[in-house]
């Protein structure tokens, strides 16, 4: 099971992985640890992540980036709008009134959805997660920020199954900071809890989260947020300063020119990074727009002084979050600061004013939501044990069911009105399950409401529920039961409707208690049976069958066990189907179609990548081939064999950048093939020069080797019969002539002529003669015969020197068992491995 952490940010995304020995941050193919949030369409494939980021400056109008901020949300948000404006791909209103994305691809233009697009942002992450990995990666944790609305969660969700993820949780950014912040915490108090404020500024939005910290547990007390203040204000700021700068100076409108305006974005972002580290910075751009060359300077201070109306708004949400919290500034124990944004200085001189306090920066800024979120996998993960450390999440809205009708738990059938009911009250746990008694005699709805938010982006309504039909027996309004679930992701639902009626049924009881606890205990199975109305209805007809069998046609027995006719009255459940529609969200059918398009958009970017590589497999074969004909391989090959090469290898290489530049895999596969059919014998020559020399030396050792054995008059070859030994000689020589033959065969050859032997030759051959040889030079000294035992009547008892020594060991003859063992298993020379032939 994968246990792996995703964070995807509105400019770059970070995979994390959990293994044994902690928490690691997986590199993506260019070996970095963020991988860029950009989807760049091309006339063949998709480039996503880094290879997206190094098309998007030839293919601005094609590359979508900031999907953070598109998914989930109408088209006529006012802060999508404002957005929209700086985006260089084309944005329109779709027919449900969010936002489509148009692209060219593959040579035609396509309409894709934000979720579509995060798709294949995830799609990407899983892939370096599984490079990583060597293994599938399946289940998850996406962090996502708090202010997500309902829609915006079920569109991540979407997304994740589009790029076939199943995440475990959605998990808060600032809850997953705040839980890689105290999990390694060894010093939390016990009882009083320590209270610690997390402010994330990111590329697009500003988080704050203030959580109290206990041994084993974090409770989230507040969330409080700016959508709209990240960092890229601070480069829009700088974007439109310098705009206006250059229409002035050099008389060049940027905002006429796509390509224009992406390299100032990225100029600007550049300078505002060195801003934060000194006290003034350049900027300077080659060949912005026609064919001129900018410069432009600026100091911190006057950076700051256009930036005041970003600045005044960092302390709103800080306000928010210790008014809902109920604490004060003294309460905050220490202050931590994430968030690629939080690195200007403007902005923590701001904090600290606030809090009084400095900052910290404990956490690393960019990776700890994904350390976060690969931590609360492994704790939902039977996979790893992870220390105790609870999780108390609290939601940051106020959801409400609405209905037409009394109230619940009202029979009064008066006037219908709109009411409605707060369910889930801002900061209720996760997950939660509620349950509603209504009042109905036919079908009814129910709508899920944001309650007391005056939040524009907030849509009026997030789903309805349409529950029935049902009928009910006894003619008068039915009495159902409604569960409402507030699940892990944040995703509010209805789960169930039951119908509940209540009926009298005979059951028999019997005089003794124990027949009584015993109809008790079978009365209450039958209330509790499953919930289908068919199968309740049998069993309690079955019950009352029963009970008239035993009262009428029983006789009573001498034991007095009487049974009698008792009434009781049993709640009967039955489930009543619910229909559920979301607002804004994507329909089963549609999220199943866009599944299959990514998986022929994932196949056609395979197809791809593969192609390319087999062309470059022929560009590299080419300029290696050529070069090496020259150097290398100058003496194994003739002249006209050169030269015909040669003119090959140029006819290709002028075919790949004209006619060949664009053709399919085959072709490029059999290009290459039909290129090292020529090469191949070449190459093989020039190897076989190399290897045929080491080939030889171990032939020639193996060769002594066991010949000087045979022949030796060392002692611990006497065993060996004198035959056997004459059988090595004989092979040995041999194998001497072969390769002495071999060997005058090969001097008289030139070296561009084919060999007379192949180095494998000699390695078969050195095989052969060392299985020969060695059963037959390693064959083990007899064992030594032990002596005759006279047979005794009784034994006589052991002597206590006897007693003494280990039992199984000899009494006779130590001296020849010493060293006649020994020489029997004592290997010979050639058998050693630092003298023994490779090949044996």
């Amino acid at each position: 099971m994968s246990v792996v952490g995703f964070d995807f940010g509105n400019e770059s995304c970070i995979v994390a992985v959990a293994r044994q020995r902690g928490i690691d941050v997986v590199l993506n193919d260019e070996s970095k640890r963020e991988t860029p949030a950009i989807v760049c369409f091309g006339d063949k494939q998709r480039f996503i992540g880094t290879a997206g980021a190094a098309s998007v400056t030839m293919n601005p109008k094609n590359s979508v980036s900031q999907i953070k901020c598109l998914i989930g949300r109408p088209f006529n948000d006012p802060e999508l709008q404002r957005d929209i404006k700086t985006f260089p791909f084309l944005v329109t209103e779709g027919p449900d009134g969010f936002p489509l994305i148009h692209a060219r691809y593959l040579g035609e233009s396509r309409v894709f959805t934000p979720t579509q697009l995060l798709g294949m942002v995830l799609s990407d992450l899983k892939g370096i997660a599984e490079k990583n990995l060597n293994a599938g990666v399946v289940d998850c944790c996406i962090g996502i920020p708090a202010y997500f609305t309902d829609l915006q969660r079920r569109a991540v969700l979407d997304a994740a199954t589009i790029a076939g993820l199943h995440p475990l949780r959605l998990f808060h950014e600032t809850t997953a900071t705040a839980l890689g912040y105290g999990i390694y915490k060894t010093d939390l108090p016990e009882n009083d809890p320590l209270n610690v404020a997390f402010v994330d500024v990111g590329h697009a939005s500003m988080q704050v989260c203030i959580a109290a910290f206990k041994k084993g547990q974090l409770k989230v007390l507040a969330h409080a947020y700016d959508r709209s203040l990240g960092g890229r204000d601070f480069d829009e700021v700088l974007f439109k300063h310098f705009a206006v700068k250059f229409k002035e100076e050099y008389k060049i409108d940027v905002y006429q020119n796509a390509r224009a305006c992406l390299r100032l974005r990225t100029a600007c972002e550049k300078l505002k990074k060195m801003l934060s580290a000194n006290p003034e910075a350049p900027l300077n751009i080659e060949c912005l727009m026609d064919e001129k060359d900018v410069r432009g300077f600026i100091k911190r201070d006057e950076f700051e002084q256009i930036s005041v109306p970003i600045l005044e708004r960092v302390k709103g949400p800080l306000e928010r979050a210790l008014v809902e919290a109920g604490l004060g500034v003294e309460d905050i124990h220490s202050v931590e600061v994430v968030g690629s944004g939080s690195r200007v200085p403007a902005i923590i001189r701001i904090i600290t004013e606030f809090f009084g306090k400095e900052p910290r920066r404990t956490m690393n800024a960019s990776e700890c939501v994904a350390r976060g979120c690969a931590l609360e996998c492994a704790i939902l993960s039977p996979t790893f044990k992870v220390r105790e450390f609870q999780v108390n999440e609290g939601f940051p809205f106020s959801i409400a069911l609405s209905w037409k009708g009394s109230a619940p738990d009202s029979q009064n059938a008066a006037a219908e009105s709109q009411q409605s009911s707060v369910v889930f009250p801002k900061g209720n746990p996760l997950p939660s399950v509620k349950a509603l008694t209504f009042y109905r005699s036919s079908t009814f709805s129910v709508d899920v409401v944001y309650a007391g938010v005056t939040d524009p982006q907030l849509l009026s309504k997030i789903s309805t529920y349409t529950i029935g039909p049902f009928q009910s027996t006894k003619g008068e309004r039915a009495k159902l039961k409604v569960k409402v679930r507030l699940n892990l992701h944040g995703i509010v639902s209805v789960e169930s409707a039951t119908l509940l009626e209540e009926e009298e049924v005979e059951v028999p009881v019997t005089a003794e208690k124990p027949a009584k606890e015993a109809t008790k205990m079978e009365t209450d199975e039958i209330a509790n049976d499953p919930p289908n109305a068919s199968e309740s209805d049998v069993n309690m007809q079955d019950a009352k069958g029963t009970s008239d069998a035993a009262g009428n046609g029983v006789p009573e027995s001498e034991d007095k066990h009487v049974q009698v006719e008792a009434v009781k009255k049993k709640v009967k459940k039955i489930n009543v189907p619910v229909a559920e529609l979301v607002y804004g969200a994507m329909l089963p059918v549609d999220l199943q179609k866009a599944t299959e398009k990514e998986f022929e958009m994932a196949l056609q970017d395979r197809v791809m990548e593969e192609t390319k590589d087999r062309k470059n497999a022929v560009e590299a074969y080419v300029y290696d081939m050529r070069n090496k004909l020259h150097e290398k391989y100058h003496d194994f090959v003739t002249a006209s064999e050169k030269e015909e090469f040669s003119a090959k290898l140029q006819e290709v290489e002028d075919w790949l950048y004209e006619d060949g530049e664009d053709e399919t895999k085959g072709v490029y596969v059999a290009k290459l093939d039909e290129l090292k059919k020529q090469g191949d014998p070449i190459e093989e020559r020039y190897k076989e020069s190399l290897e045929r020399g080491p080939a030889i030396q171990q032939l020639s050792y193996c060769i002594d080797s066991y010949r000087d054995a045979a022949m030796s008059s060392d002692p611990k070859f006497d065993h060996i019969e004198v035959a056997d030994k004459q059988k090595v000689v004989n092979e040995c020589l041999d194998a001497h002539a072969w390769l002495k033959d071999k060997m005058q065969q090969q001097e008289a050859l030139p070296k561009y002529a084919n060999p007379a032997f192949l180095s494998a030759d000699l390695k078969r051959k050195a095989e052969t003669l060392d299985r020969f040889c060695r059963p037959i030079m390693t064959k083990p000294k007899p064992a030594p015969a032990k002596p005759p035992q006279m047979p005794t009547e009784t034994p006589p008892p052991p002597s206590p020197a006897t007693e003494q020594q280990p039992q199984g060991e000899p009494t006779t003859a130590p001296d020849a068992a010493d060293n006649s063992a020994p020489a029997a298993a004592e290997p010979m020379e050639t058998d050693r491995p630092d003298t023994a032939p490779e090949t044996a």
